[in-house]
């Protein structure tokens, strides 16, 4: 900025003297902007925080709520069977007699045989979607996977129950029987009059219902490994087998086993599809091929009808033993996810 004296020349000092007298009036005005800018900046980090702690409280609220809801709903069975509600097959209703043994035998027997199935087949598919299947089929066959994940639990239990028990009945309990006759052990658990539903039926869905959440966590979680380790093992020799053995699983293996617990967790509470087809009988029986039980669906299919407080009690408590089952499972599975991670490091 250039001033004019009266004589006609130009003065820069007194320019500056001007840029410096606007400068100051601007400063106190800018500083205060900035200062007001900071002050909303803080309050709103401030109100987030304190949003996302509530909200975090707000899920330690529920689920104590939950708990101490089942505990108080469960008190009167408790006291009147005492720990030998875990252990008993009886269930009378018409007598107030009540034991959980056989839906537990049939929650843990269906969970554990279909993840026998699920988590070989699904890491198997994992394996084939990142290894060796052709890059145009990859995404059609991920989506279909994840397709069977979005389908309702009553849709597999209505399937289960007029497509696969009896093709189960004709085809694959006969053979079971047929094949295992006279083998030790096997016989027993194999053993009976082909019913179509029964236990294994019911382990055969649950299979199914969990396999679309293994294949697509161990897919995703194969992609994460770098592909210099999957160059080097190539380069030096090893097969796709030895490459997923000893390179893939070991990077990889957190995810893996949090995958397969996210589907136990599925298969334990799972409620319409099995109740569908285990056939919901009262009893244990060594044979996979009789009709069972489980926790859910026992709570499923006698809760409307629960006449007492007793009765009512009885299948809050069996609720109470599932989320007691759930707990202990996830608690298992964060615990070898922390051993895991303390390894790697």
């Amino acid at each position: 900025m250039t001033v004019v004296a009266p004589d006609g020349r130009k003065s820069e000092g007194a320019a500056q003297v001007t840029d410096l007298t606007l400068a100051q009036k601007i400063a106190p005005t800018v500083i205060v902007d900035r200062a007001r800018a900071l002050d909303r900046i803080a309050t709103i980090d401030r109100i987030f925080h304190q949003l996302t702690r509530g909200a975090a409280i707000a899920v330690l609220i529920i689920l104590g709520g939950v708990i101490v809801s089942l505990i108080h709903g469960a008190l009167p069975a408790i006291q009147t069977f005492g720990f030998g509600f875990l252990t008993s097959q009886a269930w009378n209703p018409v007598n107030d007699n009540f034991g959980a043994w056989p839906a537990i035998y049939g929650t843990v027997v269906t969970s554990m045989i279909a993840m026998l199935i699920a988590v070989p087949v699904g890491l198997g598919v994992a394996t084939f979607l990142t290894e060796l299947c052709p890059h145009p089929l990859r995404r059609p066959i991920g989506v279909a996977i994840e397709l069977l994940a979005g389908i309702p639990s009553i849709i597999y239990g209505i399937w289960g129950l007029f497509v696969f028990a009896p093709f189960v009945q004709t085809h694959v309990q006969p053979a079971l029987i047929a094949g295992f006759a006279g083998v030790p052990l096997l016989s027993s658990l194999f053993a009976g009059p082909p019913y179509g539903i029964g236990v294994l039926t019911a382990s055969f869905i649950l299979a199914i219902m969990v396999l679309p959440f293994i294949a697509s966590i161990s897919r995703d979680v194969f992609e994460t490994t770098p592909p210099v380790l999957k160059e080097a093992a190539t380069g030096i020799g090893c097969t796709t087998w030895e490459m997923m053995r000893y390179v893939v699983l070991p990077y990889s293996r957190a995810g893996v086993i949090g995958g397969v617990m996210l589907g136990l967790g599925r298969a334990l509470g799972e409620t319409m599809a099995v109740t569908f087809v285990i056939g919901n009988a009262h009893k244990v029986s060594p044979s996979l091929l009789a009709p069972g039980t489980t926790i859910s669906a026992t709570i499923a299919n006698e809760f409307t009808e629960a006449v007492g407080d007793l009765y009512t009690s009885a299948l809050i408590e069996l609720g109470l033993i599932l989320f007691v089952i759930t707990f202990v499972v996830l608690a298992i599975a964060r615990y070898m996810l922390m051993r895991l991670e303390r390894m790697s490091a």
